[in-house]
């Protein structure tokens, strides 16, 4: 079974931090793939309640909060929606417009009402998305399965994907005789490996375009390094899956290609957390939530590590940074470190969306900074 995650890309990220509304809600379900979505709908419900509870509390307009609540209404009765779900279902609702994404991370379930949306918890999806494509490649065959966590891995039907690499260069073999002046033997097929290979990348294009998936390669040389000579992804990882893969089963190579994964995101945070110690010794970092704030209101943080999932409540001025911190929760004010996200990432840095533990001095935020301030 193929999970139906809607994996956010960066563009979709930012819209959603861009977004304002008076009446904007935010969403986090946790869902079970296995299940019909009866005890989801059960939750969701009494979460659009609670977000209808402070949407009045706070004093908007009766027509605002009934459209909210016609639009959740009706996601609860699709039958046709609920019949597919990932672990975690995050929703994004305004008077006049609903976004949803079916996510594979485990996210905390609660609601969040404010001028703009609560998109930390999402942003772990967009840093860490357990997700990956396998091409596993062979001179006689080739397949890609996508992979997410603790499922069966899918074959994905790739349009103009070649079937071989004889067939891919009008040949009954590759050892075929050249005519005279062509190039022939061991060159010979190396260049109808390259063609087979380009074909293979073009092939691909229309399915990675736009997207930040890993790729992992599971094939044998000489074809690894020619793949890799040719290849125009740039999510590619280095690391690949060794030997012919005609053999290996298709939950084997994602059973193979997992720990690739994981190391991917443990030398992303181990670098990122690295760093941190390195710039703090140059007055170069933060963990200061008042602080990181002011940073990334002037665009001086390259890197922010921010905690998914703890809320903290209050409003960051538009133009100084200065934070105001706020007891509780309510429909006026928002997540703080939501905001410090969004301001980073307007101004072309990295979000990296942790647990607490992963955090530096294990604050709800650390900065690194692209010079002292």
């Amino acid at each position: 079974m193929i999970l139906p995650i809607d994996l956010p890309t960066r563009a979709q990220v930012e819209r959603l931090l861009a977004a304002r509304d008076p009446s904007s809600v935010s969403i986090y379900l946790p869902t079970n793939p296995a299940s019909r979505g009866e005890a989801e709908r059960i939750e969701l419900k009494n979460l659009a309640g609670e977000a209808a509870r402070q949407l009045e509390g706070a004093g908007a307009h009766r027509n605002d909060v009934a459209a909210i609540d016609e639009e959740l209404d009706d996601l609860v009765d699709d039958d046709q929606f609920w019949r597919y779900q990932a672990r975690s279902l995050a929703l994004f609702v305004t008077p006049s417009a609903l976004t949803t994404f079916r996510l594979a991370n485990n996210l905390t379930g609660g609601v969040e009402v404010s001028d703009r949306f609560h998109v930390k918890p999402l942003l772990r999806a967009f840093t860490f998305p357990n997700t990956a494509f396998v091409l596993a490649l062979a001179q006689n065959s080739v397949r890609v399965l996508e992979i997410t966590p603790d499922l069966e891995p899918a074959e994905v039907d790739v349009p103009d994907l070649p079937s071989d690499i004889a067939s891919a260069v009008g040949k009954s073999s590759i050892r075929d005789r050249a005519p005279s002046g062509k190039v022939q033997g061991s060159e010979g097929q190396k260049t109808r490996m390259r063609q087979y290979t380009r074909q293979i990348d073009q092939a691909l294009r229309p399915l990675l375009n736009g997207i930040d998936i890993p790729l992992v390669l599971a094939a044998a040389e000489p074809i690894d390094s020619i793949y890799r000579s040719v290849n125009s992804y740039p999510h590619l990882l280095i690391d690949g899956i060794p030997g012919n893969p005609e053999a290996v089963s298709d939950a084997d190579l994602a059973k193979d290609a997992r720990p690739l994964l994981d190391d991917l995101y443990a030398a992303e945070l181990r670098t990122a957390q690295e760093t941190y110690a390195l710039r703090s010794s140059q007055r170069r970092a933060s963990a200061d939530i008042a602080d990181v704030a002011r940073a990334a209101t002037y665009g001086l943080v390259d890197t922010v590590l921010v905690d998914i999932d703890e809320v903290v409540p209050g409003q960051i001025d538009e133009e100084t940074g200065a934070v105001t911190f706020d007891e509780a929760d309510d429909a006026v004010n928002y997540g703080v470190v939501d905001e410090i996200a969004r301001r980073v990432m307007q101004n072309g840095g990295n979000v990296l969306a942790v647990r607490r533990d992963d955090i530096p001095g294990r604050s709800p935020v650390a900065a690194i900074l692209r010079y002292a301030p």
